[in-house]
């Protein structure tokens, strides 16, 4: 296996890990963005600092108001001495639509994810926008 391949499977299941501490009950997505072979971030979806840890609301529906993994990974990013341009973003679902505005400003160059959203727009968005897109579904059978 080439070793980008083998470094792109092991951040995947970094960012697979990272989801686990989501306190979403629907969905719980991990996103891990890697500069330099050096994680400058990480992020998982849930609700805003200060917020009470409950993402869906009495019906079972995503509050609003709760940050998508990659959001949460590039506002980290904003608030550090760290730069996203040219960065590998690593995510266990593909962004959805908005946070792929969000990923292409930040000036991140790639995107390697597991999980196909059922709204693909922000994929094709970010494809037209020059961001390399990849997708590594069974990241378990490879060592």
């Amino acid at each position: 296996m080439e070793k980008q391949r083998r470094y792109d499977i092991a951040y995947l299941r970094m960012a697979l890990e990272w989801a686990k501490l989501s306190y979403c009950q629907r969905r719980q997505v991990g996103a891990i963005i890697v500069k330099d072979r050096m994680i400058i971030s990480d992020g998982y979806n849930g609700t805003p600092s200060g917020f009470e840890n409950i993402c869906e609301d009495e019906e079972g529906y995503t509050k609003w108001y709760v940050l998508h993994a990659e959001a949460n990974a590039i506002l980290k990013v904003a608030g550090s001495t760290h730069s996203c341009k040219d960065a590998t973003l690593y995510l266990t679902m593909s962004p959805c639509k908005d946070c792929s505005k969000l990923i292409h400003q930040a000036g991140i160059k790639r995107l390697v994810y597991i999980e196909r959203y059922k709204d693909d727009s922000g994929l094709r968005f970010l494809e037209k926008a020059g961001v390399e897109v990849q997708q590594i579904q069974d990241i378990s059978l490879e060592k």
